[in-house]
């Protein structure tokens, strides 16, 4: 009895105590959270040095990289068009060079919105007389680089009208697996990953300053955004969260190493690109073992086969519920769609 009376008094000094280390520890991961841009708002454009010569733009739609030195400035991505002006305002505070270069990680408004303004507002790299031989326009913009789907999905058919104003459409595509750039200083590889989040995703390696660039293949903030009408498919985000692995190397028994900018949320190492790989690939494993056991849409929706991370990346409403999540997931892997599955 006498114990248990004394253990009694000892949690009464002891839990207050370790409630406030508790809240002051969520509020210290809270507050990191937001200095890395989990929960950066929306309209303002807020800068964090990431590390070497890149930097990310958060608050204008989708994550910004910028990469600047004495060449120049490369962008990777450019938001909203809304958020064009204040995009190049947060630019010009890192660097007053030239912006020479684009980089587009697919054709989503949040990541391309953009391009017209902040090209405009940028030059090319031409040798020779290029320049004079087509005209003073050719260097009149910054070169905006993308997979060939990413300019199938931004422009249209002739006669069509296009969902983006050609000002905004990449100047310089590619068909194969990669296509490298060295500049600044420093190689730069664009990794095409078919069919992951669309069929035009890349990802961004910077091998200096030791980041990799993301889109929406890797996002901190859901579950990733599946599209299935632009030829989207699960397997093919994991190829490309399997790709974004295997180029990232962690500091050994610490956080850090390469860092991976995600296409929404705060800045990650591999380990967290690791978690939200192993998270996605135990649910199509769920989703792969239900459908061999007959089960139906509406049967999978109701099995709640997502119930333990829900918590973390799911929600109830806004543009990507868990409920999109789920169909997209269970479409993928049992229908074909547009660039195959």
């Amino acid at each position: 009895m006498r114990f248990a009376s004394e253990f009694r008094r000892f949690l009464r000094h002891v839990a207050p105590v370790a409630t406030v280390l508790a809240l002051g520890i969520l509020a210290s991961a809270q507050l990191a959270s937001a200095q890395f841009g989990d929960f950066a708002p929306q309209g303002k454009v807020q800068i964090l040095h990431v590390q070497g010569d890149v930097y990310m733009l958060v608050g204008a739609g989708a994550n910004i990289a910028v990469q600047a030195g004495d060449d120049g400035v490369l962008m990777v991505d450019t938001g909203t068009s809304e958020m064009s002006q204040q995009v190049l305002a947060a630019v010009r505070s890192i660097s007053d060079k030239p912006i020479r270069y684009i980089i587009n990680t697919s054709a989503d408004p949040d990541h391309v919105g953009g391009n017209e303004v902040i090209a405009a507002a940028g030059s090319t790299i031409a040798g020779g007389n290029v320049v004079g031989d087509i005209g003073a326009s050719a260097g009149d913009q910054a070169t905006v680089i993308a997979y060939d789907a990413v300019l199938d999905r931004m422009s249209a058919p002739t006669g069509k009208k296009a969902p983006f104003p050609q000002g905004a459409w990449p100047t310089d595509t590619f068909t194969t697996p990669e296509k490298k750039l060295y500049f600044n200083g420093e190689p730069i590889e664009v990794i095409h990953i078919p069919n992951a989040h669309s069929d035009g995703d890349s990802i961004v390696f910077f091998h200096k300053s030791d980041v990799v660039v993301a889109g929406d293949i890797f996002v901190t903030t859901s579950y990733p955004v599946v599209d299935l009408d632009a030829g989207g498919t699960i397997n093919g985000l994991l190829d490309g969260l399997n790709r974004i692995i295997a180029i990232t190397t962690p500091i050994a028994m610490q956080e850090g190493g390469t860092m991976v900018i995600p296409g929404h949320g705060r800045v990650c190492d591999q380990a967290d690109v690791k978690f939200y790989q192993e998270a996605i690939t135990i649910i199509r494993d769920r989703f792969q073992d239900a459908i061999k056991r007959g089960l139906t849409l509406q049967q999978v929706e109701n099995a709640n086969l997502t119930l333990d991370y829900n918590p973390r990346y799911g929600a109830l409403e806004g543009p990507w519920t868990t409920k999109m999540f789920i169909d997209a997931v269970y479409k993928s892997l049992t229908e074909k769609h547009e660039g195959g599955n």
